[in-house]
């Protein structure tokens, strides 16, 4: 039986304000800056030394009286008594011993500063090897013990299941259950695990499930709605399906990635729509293409990955367009097709942004390096793609629902996350989410070698050097971890590995197979790993026997990304929890972020100067590198802008229609 209370919080979600602008965003900023002081970070490491103490006193208790404890407490976070959150010292440390007892596991004072963040709706920044999956344990149960849904979102189905089986003891002391939710699940098996306290998902399968029900309840989303059509059609419910009991707390792993990297890909339920004349049309412009020369009959735009048509390509296309067929022969529809065939020419290219699998298109996440199953790109590129690569053509997708996730986000009543990087964009973070960030201390100091980058004038000369520095710390016994931007550079760097018989394990997309293995092994003596740009993440690399002695583990960048985010997520592989270790990137002028951000003219500049060796080269082409950085994200903030412009226009569009919202 579902309680009215219980019902209406099915399909409650917080309205999320307008985002502020002019003079009150500027006041908003303001009051984000403030929110991430200092002295905050200080206040909590002081209570945070507090609770640990007493968390000692605790230890001579049995179980049983802890227990006891445990559930005068979770009484009255359930009843959310006034001051309830002055007990959060005394939970918190009934939790560190809990935790010490059921996984072996002491939190430390900085973790336990951590989970003191996350209950207070913080993002907090924690590097690499400091516990996070412990840490967030605590707040979640305490999130759990209001009886509302708690959700703990990690960034694949792997972290979520192995975080829900380790924690279990934990949480079952608590007096918490935990229900874990992965994409080969049946609706019903869904339903059983959101009931759970603590549910662990992954972000595509969370929004996906929340539209979903949206789409099952079609207009009875208000409680009060559902509650008179059943007492006027006693034989009809408008919640059968329904998998999900409500949004209201949210824990989010590697939070800049989901926040900020995936914000502005937004998740779509469609339905294959049978569209005959599309297929033949993206058939056939990816013929009419075929004919068009660069530069003179189009211009394409590099920063923005866009294409142009000239007037000789114009009139190209005109004279074509009958091989086009129906409705597809209007000017601007054809002029749409071409350029779409011509983008999937130019911009999108196999063994990096796709690969080819079992005959199908298969799209690559740029930011992680991992597959992304079952998804396709809208407005008919992913049928440019596949006429392109020569595939069989399928027919389009109808969208039946869409929400963007930095919208989903902000539909929870708390929200807080973690991750080793967020510094960067603490800023956007508050703008948008109004999260502050927090960085949390190490629990040892970072002993973490950086050397100088690296930069050559062309890719062949920066392989070459890549593989002997490879080579020279494989010599030493240093395990190396090597970092790439796409499948086709690991690729490639693996070809020039075993054409001189070094030993590697190799993780991209395509070669994904036991991922959490491969990495938890690449800090062992001797061992290189070539891995796509974060693949692994969530899994910490522990040094073998005799690896400290050596100087640890050395992580080799072969790119810079786009983000500096990005760039730091990869050398916080090394130098976890005070272990010695060291970084170093390699770059040339050929790199995409360079052909990208970075003029014709100082590009030519910058390799004549590092081809004649001319003294101060090296640090000119970083100044350029760190203009093309900051260029890439103005770029990729102001996309998430205009995501978040367009949820607000469809909101008011759809609003003003009367059919509903955006979701």
């Amino acid at each position: 039986m579902i309680l009215p209370t219980q019902d209406y919080r099915r399909t409650h979600f917080v309205i999320p304000d307008k985002l502020h602008r002019g003079l009150d965003g500027a006041v908003h900023g303001l009051v984000g800056l403030y929110s991430r002081r200092p002295r905050i970070g200080r206040s909590l490491k002081n209570e945070s030394e507090k609770i640990s103490e007493a968390a000692g006193e605790l230890r001579h208790l049995s179980d049983r009286r802890l227990r006891d404890r445990i559930d005068e407490m979770r009484i009255r976070f359930r009843r959310q008594e006034y001051g309830c959150d002055t007990l959060l010292p005394d939970a918190l440390a009934i939790m560190v011993e809990v935790a010490d007892r059921t996984l072996g596991l002491r939190p430390f004072p900085v973790q336990v500063m951590g989970a003191m963040a996350l209950y207070r709706g913080t993002l907090a920044e924690m590097a690499t090897g400091e516990g996070k999956s412990l840490t967030a344990c605590l707040p979640a149960a305490l999130a759990a013990w209001t009886g509302r849904p708690c959700h703990f979102v990690t960034v694949n189905d792997y972290l979520a299941n192995r975080d829900a089986v380790e924690m279990r003891p934990f949480y079952a002391f608590c007096g918490v259950s935990v229900g874990c939710v992965q994409g080969a699940m049946a609706p019903e098996e869904r339903r059983e695990n959101y009931e759970r306290g603590v549910v662990y998902t992954t972000l595509k399968e969370l929004v996906a499930d929340f539209l979903r029900d949206r789409l099952i309840i079609g207009g009875l989303h208000n409680a009060s709605r559902r509650l008179l059509r059943e007492m006027l059609q006693p034989g009809r419910r408008g919640r059968e399906g329904v998998v999900l009991r409500g949004l209201d707390t949210a824990i989010v792993d590697e939070a800049d990635s989901v926040l900020i990297d995936e914000a502005v890909t937004p998740l779509i339920i469609s339905r294959a729509q049978e569209n005959k004349p599309l297929v033949e049309a993206c058939q056939t412009a990816h013929e009419i293409a075929g004919n068009l020369v660069l530069d003179e009959d189009y211009k394409k735009n590099i920063r923005y990955r866009e294409v142009h048509l000239t007037k000789d390509g114009l009139m190209k296309v005109e004279e074509q367009a009958r091989l086009l067929p129906g409705i597809w022969r209007g000017t601007a529809r054809r002029v749409e097709l071409v350029q779409q065939a011509l983008t999937a020419r130019e911009f999108y290219k196999r063994d990096k942004q796709y690969v080819i699998q079992d005959g199908k298109v298969a799209i690559v996440d740029e930011f992680t390096g991992r597959l992304m199953p079952n998804r396709t790109w809208r407005h008919g590129l992913h049928q440019s793609v596949e006429a392109k690569e020569g595939l069989e053509v399928n027919d389009p997708s109808e969208t039946l629902a869409r929400l963007s996730f930095q919208r989903f986000f902000r539909f929870f009543r708390r929200l807080s996350g973690m991750t080793g990087t967020a510094k960067e964009a603490a800023g956007e973070l508050w703008y948008i989410y109004k999260l502050p960030v927090l960085a949390i201390p190490t629990n040892r100091p970072c002993i973490r070698k950086m050397f100088p980058d690296t930069v050559f004038a062309t890719g062949e000369e920066k392989w070459e050097a890549v593989v002997q520095e490879i080579e020279k710390w494989h010599n030493t016994g240093r395990p190396v971890l090597v970092g790439t931007r796409s499948v086709r550079a690991s690729e490639k760097l693996a070809e020039m590995l075993a054409a001189r018989d070094h030993p590697f394990n190799l993780l991209n997309a395509v070669r994904h197979k036991e991922e959490a293995q491969i990495v938890a092994a690449a800090g062992e003596q001797n061992r290189i790993t070539l891995a796509t740009n974060m693949a692994g993440r969530g899994t910490d690399i522990k040094l073998g026997r005799g690896v400290a002695e050596l100087g640890g583990l050395h992580v080799m960048a072969t790119e810079r990304h786009e983000s500096v985010r990005i760039d730091r997520q990869l050398f916080g592989r090394c130098a976890r929890q005070g272990d010695p270790g060291s970084a170093q990137a390699f770059m040339s002028l050929e790199d995409e972020l360079v052909q990208r951000f970075v003029p014709a003219s100082m590009r030519n500049r910058l390799t004549s100067a590092l081809k004649r060796k001319t003294p101060g080269a090296g640090r000119l082409s970083q100044a350029g590198l760190s203009h093309a950085q900051r260029a890439a994200k103005r770029l990729a903030y102001r996309q998430r802008r205009n995501v978040l412009q367009m949820d607000t226009w469809l909101e008011e569009a759809l609003a003003f229609t009367g059919t509903g919202s955006a979701i």
